[in-house]
C-alpha cells in the first residue's frame, strides 16, 4: 500500500487461486474488511479499481493472477444533517421518543450510511433537540438495533434523560422482546442461553460465542412450532451486538433470512434476519413511571407466517 499527495490511498494486491471466480467486491471485502461491501462498490461505480490497465466493477469475476489496484480516498468526516421523514413515532414526549423502525434503516451514520438513517430523521422532527452525550453522528440514540431487524427503540431529547435510560440498560432493567422466526423446531418450550459473545476469531466483522466475551444472556420461549421453523419471543438480559442471532445460531437454530449467521442461501426472498423489536418497557426518566410499549409485527413477518402455517390464522 501507498500513499499519494492528496492523500489518497493506493491498495495494490494479486489475486490468489482460492479467490479465483468470485466477485471482484466479495475479493475487495476479503482484503479490506475495515471498509463495508457498499462502499467498496461505490469505488468501483467511481472508476476506482482496476485490474491490469482496465477499470472493472463489483461484478467482475476474478482470475488467479489478476494485478488489482484500488484509489481510496480520503475519509471525509461525516456530518449527521436533518431529513425530512415519515417516521412511525409510538410514543414522544420532552424527554424521549420511541419510534418503530421500520426493515433496512440504519440507525445512525456510518461509512456508506451517511444519509437516510434514524438520526437523520430524528434530528429533523425534533429540531435538534436530542442528548449529546453520544456526539454528532449519534445524538439522542441510547440503544441501536440492527438494520434489517424492524421495531421499537428509543432515543433521548437531553442528557438527563440519556444518562438515566442509559442506566437502566447497564443495569438490564430494561425490558426487551423480540418475536424471531429460527430455522429447524426446537425441542424446549423455552430455554436461556448463558454465553459469552466476542469479536469472531475467524472473522472480524463478526460477532461469536468466543471464551472471554462478554457476558450475554438470552432468554426464549416457543409461540409456535411452524413446518420446519419455530416462531420464538426472545427476551434479553444483556444487550451486546448480534446478541439473538449470535446466540440462536450458536444452539443450531439460526435467524431465517440471517445470511451472515445462518445460510448463504435462503429458501424465502427476504432482506436480512426475520426479527422485529416487539416490546419496550422502561421507568420514564422524569417521572419514575413505568412504562410499556408494543408494536405489531411488520406485513412481511405475518405474511410469512401464514405461509409457513395457514393453521396460525388470526393468532399472533
Amino acid at each position: 500500500m501507498a500513499e499519494k499527495n492528496n492523500m489518497e490511498q493506493e491498495v495494490e494486491f494479486c489475486v490468489t487461486k482460492d479467490q479465483e471466480g468470485k466477485r471482484f467486491d466479495v475479493v475487495l471485502t476479503e482484503v479490506l474488511p475495515e471498509y463495508t461491501r457498499s462502499y467498496l462498490q461505490k469505488l468501483c461505480k467511481e472508476q476506482r479499481a482496476r485490474v491490469g490497465q482496465k477499470y472493472v466493477k463489483g461484478n467482475y469475476r476474478c482470475k488467479e493472477g489478476d494485478r488489482v489496484h484500488l484509489m481510496i480516498p480520503e475519509p471525509k468526516e461525516l456530518e449527521a444533517k436533518p431529513e425530512d421523514m415519515d417516521l412511525d413515532i409510538v410514543y414522544e414526549d420532552e424527554d424521549v421518543i420511541l419510534i418503530n423502525k421500520p426493515k433496512g434503516m440504519v440507525v445512525h451514520p456510518a461509512a456508506g450510511h451517511d444519509t437516510g438513517t434514524l438520526v437523520n430523521g430524528l434530528l429533523a422532527h425534533c429540531k435538534g433537540d436530542l442528548s449529546g452525550i453520544n456526539g454528532v453522528l449519534r445524538p439522542g440514540i441510547v440503544h441501536r438495533i440492527d438494520k434489517d431487524t424492524t421495531g421499537i427503540l428509543i432515543a433521548c431529547k437531553n442528557d438527563m434523560a440519556h444518562q438515566k435510560i442509559a442506566a437502566q440498560l447497564y443495569e438490564h432493567s430494561i425490558t426487551r422482546k423480540y418475536h424471531a422466526i429460527v430455522c429447524g423446531i426446537l425441542k424446549d418450550d423455552e430455554g436461556t442461553i448463558d454465553a459469552p459473545i466476542g469479536r469472531s476469531p475467524k472473522d472480524r466483522k463478526k460477532m461469536a460465542v468466543v471464551p472471554g466475551g462478554r457476558r450475554a444472556v438470552t432468554h426464549y420461549k416457543v409461540l409456535r412450532r411452524l413446518k420446519g421453523y419455530t416462531y420464538i419471543e426472545c427476551r434479553l438480559e444483556t444487550g451486546r451486538t448480534h446478541q439473538i442471532r449470535v446466540h440462536m445460531a450458536s444452539i443450531g437454530h439460526p435467524l431465517l433470512g440471517d445470511e451472515v449467521y445462518g445460510p448463504k442461501k435462503q429458501k424465502f426472498a427476504l432482506e436480512g434476519q426475520c426479527l422485529h423489536a416487539k416490546v419496550l418497557g422502561f421507568v420514564h426518566p422524569r417521572t419514575s413511571e413505568y412504562m410499556e410499549f408494543e408494536t405489531a409485527l411488520p406485513r412481511y413477518f405475518t405474511e410469512l407466517l401464514e405461509k409457513l402455517d395457514h393453521s396460525l390464522g388470526g393468532k399472533r
